[in-house]
């Protein structure tokens, strides 16, 4: 079985240079960092949540529960996480960036679990 890594960053906490892969993961681009900041990461926005759930969860933050299922289904229901897998299935540490500022609920964390539950 190849073991893979997962490395989760708050993108505001992360700086050059990125090991590689590193993936941005966040729908929207991060307020005040320069794309410069970032070269070499890749925009994987398709990845993040639905701009629908976004919008949802910031209005529902105490429903935590409820969103990592919301999520959960979107990402079944994508193929955008499989480049990501791919990386993973060939040995690769990948390094997955986030905005959020809540390090304990967010989706990098919920993102992280899935693509680790493939291996199972």
């Amino acid at each position: 079985m190849i073991m893979s890594k997962i490395i989760i960053q708050r993108v505001y906490e992360a700086n050059p240079p990125y090991c590689s892969p590193t993936y941005l993961i966040d729908r929207l681009w991060p307020r005040g960092i320069s794309k410069t900041r970032l070269e070499g990461v890749i925009w994987s926005k398709e990845v993040a949540p639905s701009n629908e759930l976004r919008i949802w969860y910031h209005a529902h933050l105490d429903e935590w529960v409820q969103f990592k299922e919301k999520y959960l289904q979107e990402l079944e229901k994508s193929s955008s996480w499989s480049p990501l897998y791919s990386q993973l299935t060939l040995g690769h540490t990948i390094t997955l960036l986030y905005g959020s500022k809540n390090e304990q609920q967010n989706h990098a964390i919920i993102l992280r679990d899935f693509l680790l539950s493939k291996f199972r």
